[in-house]
């Protein structure tokens, strides 16, 4: 049984720790909070551990708590990119911190969560695809749960030794080792004791890290499968590139003062790219969020951040990685589809998704209903066992039998039957609300995924049958011919902290993708699984990035993620319903994205401009770029969000009879030094799009051409009207979104 699964059979255990923990939390009355002071000081004064530790003398009470070291406070200290510390503080002592001069914001250091042999070729890059001249030198940074490296996928065999800018460290031991593919590993872990399940070490224990790090950057292995599906080569979208991995990820997810250390390194350490497969909280405020300021420094040293856009869909303002300096990812469907068939015993056949890679061989065994099996001895009732929740069944029941699940509160449908694990079942029939739009992970038994009206005719069966029997038989694989979509659990836009930012950016393949993951329990060698949610879907764009960074290593953050949404393929809204705030520009189109013909550039003072006109003052955004020649320009007194050069439109208004939008924009000719490029405009009934100037002529390569976007309405009564701006010199099409909605 795979690790991941022995780990949530021990739930209980691991709910008695975290009771235990917090308890002790609340009687020292002391929690882990960021102080995030701003760029590093440009007076040479190094950033050290001491520094911190002299703060925190300054504003614990001696008096009070007098047997505390000072130095046991200190969780991190951030200095090498950026500056501030982490430590166990009170309420009191954040306020005055707070107060202190040279602080730019403190707030609680929160948890934060997890969020191929076919996807590449989906996308429409093949292996045979053209390699980037500088591939061999790019660094991707992988923050998330470690790494397993004696997976065949990171083989550092043909790899010469890491490029001369490198400047990290393996922070392995005895029983982890880098070589010339994974160049770098670190791992952090502040606030609490190890606990059973916990490696201590850059090794990655539940698959998450291992498999997003393969898919990004895994070497070619044929006949890779999860035992028998999706057989074929397992690849990664740069297989040359290298690769750095910063551990912040345990069972208990991940907290975000590791997160901001791993930037800190990150950054230093010389990656080129960072992908962040994790994300929480919708924050309420841009320097309150680690991700956030981690990522902001990232770009002010010519890093892009490719970020998962989150698994809390399909609600609307559910995107969680929503800055207009980060790459937001949406999870899109592939061509591959999974049927399992599940026969009672009088014959009716059932056809369920969820890849079953276990095979009863045609054998049938009794089936229960999980609400007639509770777990009295522990207390447990119907309402509970129905759903077949942790430690909710009776062992007895259920043991060898094939138990029926309804769908529980949570959306995590393997949470709902872990139960049926517990209770030693020999199959599981797990429900869902839209199976058109879910795509379930494998089950460590045989097991399928049911809709309710299925999971109705199944009830009847059991309780009007004196010995109800079934079998589930393993899944076979087969086309979806209506792929691309969005799947249902895919983290929706409008943007919940700037109307006029679209998100996600973009979106990329995220269900069903086989990449690594560690041994199973018994296994002495990685495998490979399969894995759904936005967490997959990152890596495949962080790689594009990096294929993209590789053709144009002077390119800046900005115009790598402009030349990744304009040449994104459009989706269709027919199957993917809330249109650009479920895909963004569309789906991601690797093998055109180095070749944008023009493209949106941004630097830091674009988004310095940004900040101020959202209310940031000049004085303190100086402390964040530790530049005083950056601080709110003339320019953005005047500029509303919607003026920053984004390659995609949008525009939020109250009233769908009244819309009058303006949009300036500025593109750089990448593509040929002699083009003109023609508008072209795409807009729904009643829409009316004007672009000024319609013709833009280039005479050289990096010459800049601006022009203004104008949009009235009035617009449909669906509250959002989907657009599109595409400027075609005849060899190069570069496409925005225009978006205008209703406010949510």
């Amino acid at each position: 049984m795979p690790l991941r699964w022995l780990l949530l059979l021990s739930l209980n255990a691991n709910i008695l720790l975290l009771i235990d923990a917090t308890q002790s939390v609340a009687r020292d009355a002391r929690k882990a909070y960021i102080v995030y002071m701003g760029d590093k000081p440009k007076n040479g004064v190094p950033v050290t551990p001491d520094l911190h530790v002299n703060i925190l003398r300054d504003v614990v009470d001696n008096n009070i708590n007098n047997d505390i070291s000072h130095e046991a406070l200190l969780l991190h200290s951030y200095g090498r990119s950026f500056h501030g510390f982490a430590a166990m503080l009170t309420e009191q002592e954040v306020q005055k911190l707070a107060g202190m001069d040279g602080v730019v914001s403190i707030f609680p250091s929160k948890k934060k969560s997890y969020k191929t042999t076919k996807s590449w070729d989906f996308l429409g890059f093949p292996q045979t695809v053209e390699i980037g001249p500088l591939e061999r030198e790019i660094i991707i940074g992988v923050i998330d749960s470690g790494i397993w490296p004696e997976s065949d996928s990171f083989s550092d065999v043909g790899f010469g030794p890491p490029p001369k800018k490198w400047k990290g460290v393996c922070q392995g031991n005895e029983n982890f080792t880098c070589n010339n593919k994974i160049i770098g590993a670190r791992y952090y872990h502040h606030s609490r004791p190890f606990k059973e399940g916990d490696i201590e070490s850059p090794r990655d224990s539940n698959g998450h890290g291992t498999h997003c790090a393969s898919t990004v950057a895994g070497n070619l292995v044929r006949n890779a499968s999860q035992n028998g599906l999706g057989l074929g080569t397992a690849r990664g979208g740069v297989p040359s590139a290298h690769i750095a991995v910063y551990k912040v990820c345990w069972e208990d997810k991940c907290d975000e003062a590791d997160v901001l250390r791993a930037f800190d390194d990150a950054i230093a350490d010389g990656v080129d790219i960072i992908s962040a497969s994790i994300g929480g909280e919708v924050p309420n405020d841009f320097l309150h969020d680690a991700h956030i300021i981690g990522s902001f420094h990232a770009i002010k040293n010519g890093i892009l951040c490719s970020m998962a856009a989150g698994n809390e869909g399909p609600k609307k303002k559910t995107v969680t990685n929503f800055v207009p300096w980060d790459l937001s990812v949406a999870a899109t469907t592939i061509n591959r589809q999974f049927i399992t068939k599940l026969q009672l015993g009088n014959g009716k056949i059932y056809e369920g998704i969820s890849p079953n890679v276990f095979d009863l061989k045609g054998k049938f065994h009794l089936l229960i209903y999980g609400g007639d099996a509770p777990n009295k001895t522990e207390g447990g009732n119907k309402t509970m066992s129905r759903y077949c929740s942790p430690n909710s069944l009776e062992k007895e029941l259920v043991k060898g039998k094939i138990v029926l699940c309804d769908k529980g509160p949570t959306k995590d449908a393997i949470e709902n039957g872990i139960g049926a694990i517990q209770g030693r079942a020999i199959g599981v029939i797990l429900t869902g609300e839209k199976l058109a739009e879910e795509s379930p992970d494998a089950y460590p038994i045989p097991s399928t995924y049911v809709n309710f009206e299925e999971n109705s005719n199944i009830y009847k069966y059991i309780n009007q049958t004196g010995n109800p029997t079934a079998t589930i038989w393993k899944s076979q694989e087969i086309n979806d011919v209506l792929a691309p979509y969005v799947p249902y659990f895919s983290s929706r836009g409008p943007n919940p902290m700037n109307a006029n930012i679209l998100k996600p950016d973009l979106a990329a393949p995220g269900t069903y993708i086989l990449a690594a993951v560690p041994p199973t329990d018994g296994d002495s060698r990685a495998g490979y699984d399969f894995k759904t949610g936005t967490s997959m879907a990152c890596p495949h764009a962080t790689a594009v990035a990096a294929y993209v960074k590789s053709f144009h290593p002077e390119w800046s953050p900005a115009a790598i993620k402009s030349a990744l949404i304009t040449t994104a393929k459009p989706m269709s809204a027919k199957t993917s319903p809330q249109a650009e705030f479920a895909y963004g520009a569309g789906l991601i189109n690797p093998s055109r994205a180095p070749y944008p013909g023009l493209i949106y550039d941004l630097d830091v003072q674009d988004y310095v401009d940004f900040l101020c006109s959202q209310g940031y003052s000049g004085k303190l955004l100086e402390q964040v770029t530790g530049d005083k020649t950056s601080s709110c320009s003339s320019k953005s007194n005047n500029e509303k969000a919607i003026d920053l050069n984004y390659p995609s439109f949008t525009l939020c208004i109250k009233d769908p009879e009244f819309v009058n939008g303006v949009f300036h924009r500025t593109v750089t000719n990448v593509g040929s030094s002699n083009s003109t490029y023609i508008a072209k405009l795409l807009a729904p009934s009643g829409l009316k799009i004007n672009v000024d100037p319609s013709v833009l002529s280039f005479t050289s390569l990096g010459q800049k051409k601006s022009f203004v976007v104008t949009v009235k309405g009035p617009i449909e009564k669906s509250n959002i009207a989907s657009a599109s701006l595409v400027w075609d010199d005849g060899t190069f099409r570069v496409r925005s979104p225009i978006v205008v909605y209703v406010t949510v």
